[in-house]
């Protein structure tokens, strides 16, 4: 256990807290991944499980990705732009910030009279009465298979399968730096839970859409390399999508074929959305670069971040290009002193 310093309290207080009220919003971050869904969806069956009144809410009003439909809950996600009630206590997961909670800042603002944070992302600010962010933590999910024990809920089933899930998807399969004794451990917990390893693998990283297949061999066909080979970048524009017939979610697997290949450390793939540039890393090593993240606004974990900059791809392959190729030749230069 690593706290942060905007960490205020601990999770068996926290599950005092989840006590003593009835009625519940949780939120994640915007485009949700399986850590903060399977954070949602799990701590949401953990508290239905005990009588309470439950409402999960999409930062933003877009669909999830297709692989993760299968988490029990998810069909009853409900886009914060359409929500009308009332956030008596409201509960921010695998979220730092009121900027990562979309239109959901509206319901943390309007009438909440409790606001609690559980996550794992280190940042210097904080949006809720309630903090416990713990870094050291592989997923926002193990946090809340340790609340739910605090709270007596029955872990079994739902639980352990929305927890598992993002587990497993955020140490990359148990392939990441982040996979620890405590992760190992936690994962046989829920396991013998009912959670089913094979069946969450097949759902999740044997499932890919064909234009998502394809979108890859487009991203690795232009893959550049810098640093004598230490990093790799790629990018995706509209067009590429277009042309194969993919949506954004597809792109999400791209970058680990970056990461996979002999000699990288660093993996960096940019894609186009909207006006904007949207930025993903992935470290093999013990490069930061969450703190490369945060030089563009961004931020993460050290081995994976994320980031969006407002230019063209142009501009933002020769910043990402510049930036990460300073921090190699930082490296260096301090192995060398």
């Amino acid at each position: 256990m690593t706290v942060t310093p905007q960490t205020n309290t601990d999770l068996g207080s926290i599950a005092e807290a989840l006590q003593a009220h009835d009625d519940f919003i949780i939120c994640g971050h915007v485009s949700p991944d399986g850590d903060c869904l399977g954070s949602q969806l799990g701590l949401a069956a953990a508290l239905k499980g005990l009588g309470k009144r439950v409402t999960c809410l999409l930062a933003k009003d877009e669909p999830i990705d297709e692989r993760l439909v299968f988490l029990p809950g998810a069909p009853e996600l409900v886009p914060a732009s359409s929500f009308d009630g009332r956030a008596r206590t409201f509960v921010g997961v695998d979220v730092p910030t009121r900027e990562r909670i979309g239109e959901a800042a509206a319901a943390l603002r309007d009438g909440c009279e409790l606001a609690i944070t559980v996550d794992h992302h280190a940042v210097d600010t904080t949006m809720s009465d309630l903090v416990y962010v713990d870094p050291a933590a592989a997923s926002t999910t193990m946090l809340v298979w340790e609340l739910a024990d605090l709270l007596g809920a029955d872990r079994a089933g739902d639980v352990a399968l929305c927890c598992y899930t993002g587990l497993v998807t955020d140490t990359g399969r148990f392939q990441y730096q982040n996979t620890d004794a405590a992760a190992m451990r936690a994962a046989s917990e829920m396991v013998e839970a009912g959670a089913d390893p094979a069946s969450v693998s097949r759902a999740i990283f044997q499932n890919r859409t064909l234009p998502s297949v394809r979108l890859e061999g487009v991203a690795v066909e232009r893959m550049a390399f810098g640093a004598g080979g230490a990093y790799a970048m790629s990018w995706l524009v509209a067009e590429d999508f277009a042309a194969v017939g993919a949506v954004k979610a597809d792109a999400e697997p791209i970058i680990d074929a970056l990461r996979s290949v002999a000699g990288v450390r660093v993996a960096c793939m940019l894609r186009e959305q909207g006006d904007v540039v949207r930025g993903s890393l992935r470290a093999k090593d013990d490069t930061d670069v969450a703190a490369i993240a945060r030089s563009f606004g961004g931020g993460g974990h050290v081995a994976a971040a994320g980031f969006t900059l407002s230019c063209t791809m142009d501009e933002a392959r020769r910043l990402v290009d510049e930036t990460i190729g300073a921090t190699f030749a930082a490296d260096e230069g301090a192995c060398r002193a």
